[in-house]
C-alpha cells in the first residue's frame, strides 16, 4: 500500500487554533477532538511542564480528552488551559457529570523565557481566543506562530548562539488510516535533517557556521572534568569562569546550563487504539525526535510526545458506546446532550466500522512524520541574525 502525503488541513477529526503575542514572543496552539480522543504520552526529557497528563495513564478510566494545548511560558502557562476549558464549558463540551461537564485538557509547555519579554506568557483569553477559533476555522500554520513564537534550539553555548525554532506539522494517508504529527521545536542540540544537514544549531561566535552540538559539548567537559562542576553552573559566573582553564571551551557557558529547553509534540491518527497502545506509539514516536536533534532527551530537555486515537470505538465503556462531545440545545434549552456533530458525520460518533491499524505500523509510520514536521518547523522559523539577537534575553549573568 502507498503512502499518500496529505496536509493537517485535510484532517478533519482535528481542529487546530493559534494565539499568538508577536510583542513578548511567545504563544499557544490548541488542537481540538471534536469527538473526543484517548491518549498516551511518552516522556523522554528530564523537565517537562505538563497538565492533566494522569489521565493518559493506562492505568486511569478511559476519560476521553477533549483538546490539548501546547504552549510558551514553561509552566508560568499551564494556567492557559483555563481559557480552553472555559471555551468548552460554555457550549457543554466535556465529560458529563450530575452537575454540568468538567473538559478535559491536557496541556504541555516549552520554556521560552529567554527570548522575547521574560515576563509574557499564554494567557486564559489567548487559549480561549485559540479555542473559539477552532469552531470557526483550522489554522495548522508552521513556524513563528503559536507555541513556536519564541522556540529557540541550539542552546549548548548560551542564546546568544542559538537560533530559531517553531512549529511544524505533516501528515500522511495508507488507505483508509490516517496519521498526523505537530512539533514545537525548542531544543537543547541541533536540528538535522534525514540527509544529515544542519537545519539550526550552535553557531560560531560570529554566527556564520552550525557547529557540532555534541562535540562542543565533550570538549567542555574535557576542559572541566577535573574539576567536575555542577550541571547547571554557568560560566558566564564567577564560579563558573575559575573553572575553565584558558582555550579549553569553545562556549562561554557550563555543561547542561542552558535548561530553557523542550521540544513538545503530538500524533493524532483514526485508528483503534486504547491508552497503553497509545503510549507505544508515543514511544515510538520519540524515534523521530532522535533522528533530527542531536543531542536529545537530556536532563536540560522536557521532551513529551502525545498520542491521540479518535475513532470513539476505542473509547467505549462497559455500556457501549459513547460520544466525548456533548452540547446543550441552544433551541429547547432543556439541557439535553447531544453529539456536536450533525447525522452526515455519524461515524465520528462511532457508528461506523472502526478502523484498525497495527501499532508498529502506526507507530513507525508516526516517528516519519514527526521527522517531516521538525524540518517543516526549521525551515518555516528562519531568522536573520539581527532579529534573532534583538529578542534574544541571555545576554546576562545566569544566576543558579
Amino acid at each position: 500500500m502507498t503512502m499518500e502525503c496529505i496536509t493537517w488541513n485535510e484532517i478533519d477529526f482535528v481542529k487546530v487554533g493559534n494565539a499568538t503575542d508577536t510583542v513578548g514572543k511567545t504563544g499557544l496552539t490548541v488542537l481540538r477532538f471534536p469527538q473526543g480522543a484517548q491518549g498516551g504520552l511518552h516522556i523522554s526529557g528530564g523537565g517537562p511542564a505538563a497538565r492533566e497528563s494522569g489521565v493518559l495513564d493506562p492505568t486511569t478510566a478511559p476519560t476521553p480528552v477533549n483538546a490539548l494545548v501546547l504552549g510558551g511560558g514553561s509552566a508560568f502557562g499551564l494556567c492557559a488551559s483555563d481559557g480552553v476549558m472555559q471555551s468548552l464549558e460554555a457550549r457543554n463540551i466535556g465529560f458529563p457529570t450530575a452537575y454540568g461537564v468538567v473538559p478535559i485538557v491536557c496541556q504541555s509547555d516549552i520554556y521560552d523565557l529567554s527570548y522575547g519579554n521574560l515576563k509574557a506568557r499564554p494567557t486564559v483569553e489567548m487559549a480561549h481566543d485559540a479555542c473559539e477559533r477552532t469552531f470557526t476555522s483550522t489554522e495548522p500554520m508552521s513556524g513563528n506562530v503559536g507555541a513556536g513564537t519564541g522556540a529557540t534550539v541550539g542552546k549548548v553555548c548560551g542564546m546568544e548562539r542559538a537560533m530559531k525554532g517553531g512549529i511544524g506539522y505533516a501528515a500522511a494517508k495508507l488507505g483508509d488510516l490516517v496519521v498526523g504529527a505537530v512539533v514545537v521545536v525548542n531544543a537543547f542540540g541541533n536540528v538535522y535533517d534525514r540527509h544529515g544537514r544542519a537545519l539550526g544549531g550552535v553557531m560560531d561566535e560570529g554566527r556564520q557556521h552550525i557547529l557540532d552540538a555534541c562535540q562542543l559539548m565533550f570538549d567542555q567537559y574535557e576542559g572541566i572534568s577535573e574539576s567536575k562542576p555542577m550541571l547547571g553552573t554557568s560560566l558566564k559566573s564567577s564560579e563558573g569562569k575559575k573553572l575553565l582553564k584558558d582555550g579549553n571551551s569553545h562556549c562561554e557557558v557550563g555543561l547542561g546550563m542552558e535548561k530553557g529547553n523542550t521540544t513538545i509534540g503530538a500524533i493524532v491518527t483514526n485508528a483503534a487504539f486504547h491508552k497503553g497502545e497509545l503510549t507505544k506509539i508515543a514511544m515510538m514516536a520519540t524515534n523521530g525526535y532522535a533522528r533530527s536533534i542531536r543531542p536529545v532527551g537530556t536532563l536540560s530537555d522536557g521532551d513529551t510526545i502525545y498520542a491521540f486515537s479518535v475513532d470513539t470505538e476505542s473509547m467505549r465503556g462497559s455500556g457501549g458506546t459513547h460520544c466525548a462531545s456533548t452540547a446543550v440545545d441552544a433551541e429547547d434549552g432543556n439541557g439535553v446532550a447531544h453529539c456536536e456533530h450533525s447525522v452526515a458525520s455519524e461515524s465520528l460518533c462511532g457508528t461506523s466500522r472502526p478502523i484498525v491499524a497495527d501499532v508498529n505500523v502506526v507507530g513507525t509510520l508516526a516517528a516519519e512524520l514527526m521527522c517531516e514536521a521538525i524540518e517543516d518547523a526549521m525551515q518555516s522559523s528562519k531568522l536573520d541574525n539581527s532579529e534573532f539577537l534583538a529578542n534574544t534575553m541571555d545576554l546576562h549573568e545566569v544566576k543558579i
